[in-house]
């Protein structure tokens, strides 16, 4: 009974049950417990420094401009939601919203597939001359972003495509940073997978549709979440497509508002808040979901 109650226990520790950095057994003992808990204690300390500033900004943008500028503390007199009602309608940021949302959302479409068929082609198609492409994919890494924009911009006024959303969702579907990412990820699949796609008569680009990205949603869930904080934050480029048009996203919008004589500091702070809303419950609903995918992932069946 006893040997057989010791299999069962040994059984449920192999199939994963009390697995773990550290084992129930081993946190029984003084001195694990007391790392343990000191360990919790300066992860809450660090999480408070980090989201202590949205805390502030939420909390201020409660306060009136006299309340604001006088005065220290973090606690406002009164949660009137009256003043984000009143900031949100001054700035008639909804349809900002809406740009931003289009905005992220044929990013995201757009860094999957073009960079996704980028890097499909130079890890697994391989075709002659795929080594200089992927060189020159590799030397395109060493240049700043800062030095492109200018060349960048000059040929979206000579090929007419200001004023819209067009250069951004383009911009997304080519990052070098996305296409190694997905290059690396390729590489490691089983050319077996391939091989056998083909000879069920699959085309190179059902392969892609059909077997790789269906198999790399890890990767995919990375990317898209690059591309929706690169898309809703990015300012430079949407500001020299879009300023002065019926298209600007919200980092315009607040860039335009802060410019004017009529803003005050307390109006900015709950506009930042608006800001801030959207990618803070989009990370939460993938971060979820990515911590998911890489665990599921570095388990074979």
């Amino acid at each position: 009974m006893n040997i057989g109650g010791y299999n069962g226990r040994r059984r449920k520790y192999v199939r994963g049950q009390y697995t773990g950095v550290i084992r129930e057994f081993d946190a029984k003992t003084p001195g694990v417990r007391a790392m343990q808990i000191f360990i919790y204690v300066l992860c809450g300390i660090i999480a408070l420094i980090c989201i202590f500033p949205i805390i502030w900004v939420f909390l201020a943008g409660f306060k009136d401009l006299r309340e604001f500028m006088s005065s220290t503390s973090i606690l406002p007199r009164s949660f009137d939601f009256s003043r984000y009602v009143y900031t949100w309608e001054r700035l008639r940021i909804y349809n900002n919203y809406l740009n931003s949302l289009y905005v992220v959302a044929v990013s995201v479409i757009s860094a999957l597939i073009f960079n996704g068929l980028m890097a499909y082609g130079l890890a697994i198609l391989k075709p002659k001359g795929y080594k200089v492409l992927n060189a020159l994919v590799m030397l395109s890494m060493l240049i700043p972003s800062t030095i492109s924009i200018v060349p960048l911009f000059v040929n979206i006024q000579h090929l007419d495509m200001g004023g819209f959303f067009l250069p951004l969702w383009l911009a997304a579907g080519a990052n070098t940073f996305f296409v190694v990412l997905f290059r690396q990820f390729f590489e490691s699949f089983p050319k077996s997978i391939i091989e056998a796609s083909r000879i069920d008569g699959c085309s190179s680009l059902q392969i892609f549709s059909k077997i790789i990205l269906p198999l790399s949603k890890p990767i995919c869930v990375v990317v898209a979440i690059y591309a929706i904080n690169g898309a809703w934050s990015d300012f430079l480029l949407p500001y020299l497509v879009l300023n002065g048009t019926k298209f600007e996203t919200v980092m315009v919008r607040l860039y335009t508002y802060s410019t004017q004589q009529t803003a005050t500091a307390d109006n900015m702070m709950r506009s930042v808040v608006f800001s801030m809303i959207p990618p803070i419950i989009l990370f939460f609903i993938f971060q979820k979901k990515l911590t998911t995918n890489i665990i599921t992932s570095g388990i074979k069946e």
